[in-house]
């Protein structure tokens, strides 16, 4: 019996590579145009981190105002928070498009030479891709519900303050 499920296999047929070479465009696409994206967003973060501690430099002459001696110290460490916070959904972003791109390039390989074994390393990095899109989804239901668990939480107890 064990046989018999070892030499099973799978023919593809040429309509089915035209939908893999169609979904590999797809993907590679949309690969790059994310790691387009994530430039941009790291640019961002450096030109916004760069403008937020220019601008709290400029403060200098403010520590004399009631309320605005902190504010030098506060907009450096703004600057270096809102660089850290880019940098981290960069690098959690970075990894779904790197699956995606190798995705796209190994079924290019394989669709070209008719390679089985580009084919397999294609669909791994596929499963490797929308497996890490479903942790990411989890997490994020997760924290989402815990947000509305503390805020209904806030809520009861302010309206038991009155």
């Amino acid at each position: 019996m064990e046989n018999i499920q070892e030499n099973r296999k799978i023919e593809i047929g040429q309509e089915s590579l035209g939908y893999l070479d169609t979904t590999r465009k797809w993907s590679m696409f949309f690969a790059i145009l994310g790691f387009i994206f994530l430039g941009i967003m790291l640019v961002i973060g450096i030109v916004a981190g760069s403008f937020m501690s220019a601008f709290t430099s400029k403060m200098t002459g403010m520590e004399g105002i009631q309320g605005m001696e902190g504010t030098k110290a506060a907009g450096g460490i703004a600057s270096v928070l809102f660089f850290i916070y880019m940098l981290v959904f960069a690098v959690i972003y970075f990894f779904p498009l790197l699956y995606l791109f190798r995705f796209s390039r190994h079924t290019k390989k394989s669709v070209a030479n008719l390679d089985a074994n580009e084919l397999q390393l294609g669909l791994k990095n596929l499963k490797s891709f929308w497996k890490y899109i479903g942790i990411l989804m989890i997490i994020c239901l997760a924290v989402f519900f815990l947000v509305l668990i503390i805020a209904g939480g806030s809520l009861a107890l302010l309206s038991g303050l009155k």
